[in-house]
């Protein structure tokens, strides 16, 4: 989702409406991605001759000059390698076709499009109210009851679901509004559903990881155990900092509900929270793989939204289908295009290069690990997490192997700063669906963050530094 910005009227720049251009700093956008490839043509033709470090440089200027443009980054990654392999390489162009579809040509990636699926079979189905009903009855009666409740509720939709924007839409939509009725202010509760919606990409099933096991060649399933942990410690701290809040500023609570109406309404959310069981019992018994996995999540979410809980017709079920397909189409195009990118840099041997500079460079795996979490955290404020992950892991991976960092510890760094970027502008989807829901403004609702994103950040350093706290269960599991 990208914010567009409403173009000034003509009369306030004192224009007729006719005349009315780009402006100077859109000219300059402009430019400078035609200057790139006019210099990379030059170098074809033999008007110019640059040497190796310089070509690179272009790799990536060419790639951010496109991207401020406005162009999709799925189509910048593509215009990128097509330019550089066509100017500056000697590379057949009929493999570039071969790539397009080799790109793509492996079984874990069907696992993206069951897990969207899934995710919006559930988003659809009921199953996120059922879970809301059952973290009230839980913890309602607290300071900032129904908060704390849809932190738990977010909490439990990712261990089902996924995908970030679905768990802020699916738990956001019931629970703010029920919020503002009991009289917290609607900026509380925007902020505490932004953050946790977050968590959709940390637990089990996550499709960022996903793309990062293709990346990198890391076992999917180890990653979807990994998240558990750090989930759960991140949602007591968001847990935490909500109560306190809450307390400080006298938000109402909920009575206190008996334990038959939590016995109650745990049976209702028993049939969505059945997913985790089936998930990871039937990975670590060898039932099924994490792809199988996926497939078996999306049948049971089907059956459960359609037939046990009933919120979903089959008559509902093509436009989930068809919004799955537009959703999966995006990802894979996105993926496809930067397996070209990877291709090309694997041709440059940069990201081998990168790992030997690194090391000669004299850093330990403490200040590496500090330098990805400010790349990364720099590159969630122009791309979103699906084109990080497939642009910086082939790059940042093999000088983490090298410098004896778990690749599976290292992939759940990645998507713990997906995280955050996801929760402030200019690209943070979590941001701009919460704001569709809460009816705010973008700055008021990015301020309105500031504490829960202060102690996800928080977490990142808990996360980067405490590789035991995403490796433990993988390892009693035998999972690594």
């Amino acid at each position: 989702m990208s914010a567009h910005a409403a173009a000034l009227p003509a009369e306030a720049i004192g224009a007729p409406p006719d005349k009315e251009g780009p402006g100077r700093w859109g000219l300059v956008l402009i430019a400078l991605p035609v200057a790139l490839v006019a210099l990379c043509f030059a170098s074809k033709f033999g008007l110019i001759d640059l040497p190796h470090g310089v070509r690179v440089t272009l790799i990536f200027a060419l790639l951010l000059a496109l991207m401020m443009t406005g162009i999709p980054v799925s189509i910048t990654l593509g215009l990128t390698v097509l330019t550089y392999l066509f100017t500056l390489t000697t590379v057949p162009l009929d493999s570039v076709a071969l790539k397009l579809f080799t790109g793509i040509e492996k079984f874990e990636i069907m696992s993206i499009p069951f897990f969207i699926l899934a995710g919006n079979f559930l988003t659809h189905g009921g199953v996120a109210r059922r879970m809301i009903d059952f973290a009230t009855s839980m913890v309602g009666h607290l300071h900032g009851g129904l908060a704390l409740a849809g932190i738990v509720a977010c909490a439990m939709f990712a261990l089902v679901c996924g995908s970030s924007v679905a768990t802020v839409l699916a738990i956001g939509s019931i629970i703010l509004p029920a919020m503002v009725r009991y009289g917290y202010p609607m900026r509380f509760g925007a902020g505490v559903i932004t953050v946790a919606g977050s968590l959709g990409i940390l637990m089990l099933p996550s499709i960022p990881k996903v793309i990062y096991a293709i990346s990198t060649n890391t076992s999917i399933g180890a990653l979807f155990v990994a998240g558990v942990l750090p989930g759960i410690m991140l949602t007591f701290m968001l847990c935490v900092v909500t109560w306190w809040i809450a307390r400080k500023n006298d938000y109402p609570r909920l009575p206190k509900a008996s334990w038959a109406e939590r016995w109650r309404t745990f049976r209702e959310s028993i049939w969505g929270l059945m997913l985790v069981v089936i998930i990871i019992g039937g990975i670590y018994s060898g039932a099924f793989t994490a792809t199988e996995a996926a497939a078996v999540a999306a049948v049971y979410s089907f059956f459960v939204s359609t037939f046990v809980y009933k919120d979903m017709t089959i008559r509902d079920a093509p436009k989930v289908l068809l919004a799955s397909a537009n959703l999966s189409a995006m990802l894979l195009y996105i993926i496809t295009n930067a397996a070209l990118f990877s291709y090309l840099m694997t041709y440059e041997n940069i990201p081998q290069a990168m790992a030997s500079w690194i090391t000669d460079s004299g850093f330990g795996w403490v200040s590496f690990l500090a330098l990805v979490n400010v790349l990364l955290l720099l590159a969630g404020n122009v791309m979103d997490p699906s084109s990080i992950i497939l642009i910086m892991a082939p790059m940042l991976y093999p000088a983490a192997v090298k410098l004896g960092v778990d690749p599976v510890h290292f992939g759940i760094l990645i998507d713990v700063n997906m995280e955050v970027g996801l929760c402030h502008p200019p690209v943070g989807l979590n941001l701009y669906v919460a704001a569709g829901i809460a009816g705010m403004g973008i700055t008021e609702l990015t301020k309105a963050v500031m504490p829960w994103l202060l102690t996800m950040l928080v977490f990142l350093v808990i996360v980067t530094y405490w590789p035991g706290l995403s490796l433990w269960l993988p390892r009693v599991m035998g999972m690594l």
